[in-house]
């Protein structure tokens, strides 16, 4: 990814809090068919230095089966996204000397690929994932694997296979205007919040308020 040094990102808590906040990553293998994107919902996990992604496809998928154990594998996780227009930086209509862009914020994770066909780790990853996401969606009563029969629990889990990432690297871009000045980066931010581009909107200001 190319990072021009004014928008990279290199904390790891944000590079983290980011993929945390946004866990449906771009899993990117290059096999046998080349390159190959699945789209899919990974639990981040953190011991100290050590930093894994886990996740889970259908057995069906012929990912598990074309990949390798210590493939070389990329995941790209991105928040939010905008249009930038000239007209919202108040330069532009002095000077007459700015063009549209685009704004996001995107992680990219590095690392060896293993394939965990393993009911248990399988279980495991499942239950996470759906404790995580229940409470996220606000559930009075979130959902439980327990909620269903153990037959049927037991069929849903053997139709799908463990993925797991020992990430190696991260990268992260955050392109949020900081190349222009203070006063067409606050009044962009504005724009895009009036427009309910808040997310955006608000990782602006957040990269304003860094300088301050």
């Amino acid at each position: 990814m190319y990072i021009p040094k004014h928008f990279e990102e290199q904390h790891p808590a944000e590079l983290q809090r980011l993929m945390r906040e946004h866990p449906l990553g771009v899993l990117v293998l290059h096999g046998e068919h080349g390159l190959d994107a699945n789209h899919i919902p990974f639990e981040l996990e953190v011991e100290g230095d050590a930093v894994r992604l886990l996740a889970h496809v259908a057995r069906n998928n012929p990912l598990w089966r074309e990949a390798r154990d210590g493939q070389q594998a990329l995941v790209i996780f991105r928040a939010g996204d905008a249009y930038i227009s000239p007209n919202w930086y108040p330069s532009k209509h002095e000077f007459h000397k700015q063009v549209p862009t685009w704004n996001y914020q995107a992680v990219h994770a590095h690392g060896p690929l293993t394939i965990r066909d393993d009911e248990k780790f399988v279980r495991a990853v499942v239950a996470r994932l759906t404790r995580d996401h229940e409470t996220r969606a606000g559930e009075a009563r979130p959902w439980k694997m327990t909620d269903s029969s153990r037959e049927y629990i037991d069929q849903m889990v053997a139709a799908v296979v463990g993925i797991e990432i020992k990430v190696e690297r991260l990268e992260g871009k955050w392109k949020l205007s900081q190349n222009k000045e203070a006063r067409d980066r606050q009044s962009a931010a504005d724009a895009l919040e009036a427009r309910d581009e808040r997310l955006t909107a608000q990782a602006m200001r957040a990269t304003l308020n860094a300088q301050d």
